[in-house]
């Protein structure tokens, strides 16, 4: 009996040992897996959600500038690095070297240009036909109004008149000084003539660039010509009230007087002539130049058909272009990038040249996947860095996104072009950039790792680690995400909660557990 009791207490220990061993086993083994974790807190900060993607630096316009002709290479001006602007001549043909359609060429411009010249200044004619018609038809039209000549007559006489009495009293000034009363009526006239003399000058000026035949033309500068004459008249007899002139001023007003009164006598022959109207020559010598005016008129009134200019300045066109084959110039301003002649190279049709790149904006191209493409819009920022600029970040701005994609061996792409904000000299075309396109930024959002979470029964889950050190599935709905974090817009998490990164499969597997008690089992 006795010793049934003692196989009985050695099996309960035994068995005590075994659980005792297996619990403490499982206590050490969960310590280390706790020990081994990797947390973060919850936190709420900036989130800056991009699409990254490889792209290439180019220029933003570049040429391949190639011979048009052959020949033997008599110039080049430019070395690779140099700045040319648009049209600069960059390298140039000899002359005897050139084919023979080419030399040629330049005597056909010559002919060309002279044949639309010509062209070109029958319209000119036209145009001056069309007007010596119109002046002439006026003057007859004036000569013919007898009433208005004898009107325009009658205030000659009356101005050359008021000129000669001007004359006189400067002549009597300028030999004694004049009272008060004399000088205020002087200045109101010298007032009064300037207005007149500015409304003289107005009306003559639409007829100023008129031929010198047209007989309006003449007759409003004969009429500006006169009241600038009373206008200098008065403000000399002014000047002459004002202090007693010398000797030279003495002789003047006296020259003046006589020409004031010319100019009167002329004045009066002049009514005398029109105060009974137009004599019969007057008219037929109008009537005469007016049919002249009409038929040159008549002769020129058709023109050149439009065509004809046209074709003229096509063929003008077409021999500067065979001249031109003979040297090569920038069809934009930039940088050369290329120099692949030298003077006496032997070239022919199609031989490469130079190459010119405009380097005033440096743009990136890349392709982005069509999963991606509709989050990409015109303005958003972007960020770059080189693998030959180390330690370095630029900034850009897409400019240009593709609307029609490319299909490579069953993958969609589409071009996003980028435009660098703030290049410098290290950057140069054909480098290779990492993009990343910053499609969204939100602030002070509730932010996780993105390495800590995983997929579970088809949701997205982070495992939550308790104060007691049990571990909690939460699920979580997430918003825009970046490299390392996502936006949480639901769920049951806080800021502070310490989430697990890179939960192992024991925690995964099982979905939580809780934490070992207070301390290891005893033995």
């Amino acid at each position: 009996m006795k010793r049934y009791i003692i196989i009985a207490l050695v099996l309960v220990a035994l068995v005590g040992g075994v659980i005792g061993w297996q619990r403490y086993r499982a206590f050490r083994d969960r310590q280390a897996l706790l020990e081994g974790l990797q947390t973060e807190k919850v936190e709420q900060g900036t989130l800056v959600a991009t699409i990254g993607a490889t792209g290439r630096v180019r220029s933003n316009q570049r040429a391949l500038l190639a011979w048009k002709t052959s020949g033997t290479v008599e110039q080049v001006n430019v070395e690779v690095g140099d700045e040319v602007v648009l049209g600069a001549e960059l390298a140039s043909l000899s002359q005897t070297s050139l084919p023979q359609s080419v030399i040629l060429a330049q005597a056909d411009l010559v002919s060309a240009q002279q044949a639309l010249d010509d062209l070109l200044e029958s319209d000119l004619q036209r145009a001056q036909a069309k007007q010596a018609v119109e002046d002439a038809q006026n003057a007859l039209d004036d000569l013919l109004n007898s009433d208005l000549q004898r009107t325009q007559a009658q205030k000659a006489v009356a101005e050359a008149e008021l000129a000669v009495e001007q004359a006189e009293r400067y002549l009597n000034n300028v030999t004694s000084v004049a009272d008060q009363a004399a000088i205020d009526e002087a200045e109101a006239q010298v007032v009064l003539l300037a207005d007149e003399l500015a409304q003289a000058q107005e009306n003559f000026e639409p007829y100023e660039d008129k031929p010198e035949d047209n007989l309006q033309r003449a007759r409003l500068k004969s009429v500006l010509a006169s009241v600038q004459q009373r206008y200098d008249n008065a403000v000399r007899y002014l000047n002459a009230l004002k202090d007693v002139g010398d000797e030279n001023e003495i002789a003047e007003a006296e020259a003046n007087l006589a020409v004031a009164q010319a100019n009167l006598a002329e004045a009066k022959r002049e009514y005398e002539r029109v105060k009974d109207g137009p004599t019969e020559a007057d008219i037929e010598l109008l009537e005469a130049q007016l049919e002249d005016a009409q038929r040159e008129w008549e002769r020129v009134k058709d023109g050149v058909p439009q065509e004809d200019i046209e074709a003229a300045q096509a063929r003008v066109a077409a021999a500067q272009a065979t001249l031109d084959q003979a040297q090569i110039s920038a069809p934009f301003a930039g940088v050369v990038t290329l120099v692949e002649n030298k003077p006496g190279d032997k070239i022919d049709p199609g031989t490469l040249a130079f190459r010119i790149d405009d380097l005033s904006r440096l743009l990136v191209d890349l392709e982005v996947s069509e999963v991606d493409v509709n989050r990409i819009d015109v303005g958003q920022d972007v960020t770059m860095t080189f693998d030959a600029v180390l330690a370095k970040e630029y900034h850009g701005e897409v400019i240009e996104v593709d609307l029609v994609g490319t299909e490579v061996q069953g993958v969609v792409n589409f071009t996003v072009t980028i435009e660098l904000n703030d290049p410098d000299s290290d950057i140069r075309p054909g480098m290779t950039s990492a993009v990343n396109i910053i499609i969204e930024q939100l602030d002070e959002a509730l932010l996780i790792p993105n390495r800590a979470v995983r997929v579970v029964d088809e949701e997205r889950v982070v495992f939550v680690l308790q104060p007691d050190n049990s571990i909690e599935k939460v699920a979580v709905t997430l918003g825009a995400s970046s490299d390392q974090y996502s936006e949480v817009v639901g769920g049951e998490l806080d800021r502070g909660d310490e989430i697990i990164i890179n939960p192992p499969p024991e925690i995964t597997d099982q979905g939580a557990f809780s934490g070992p008690p207070g301390g290891p089992p005893g033995p």
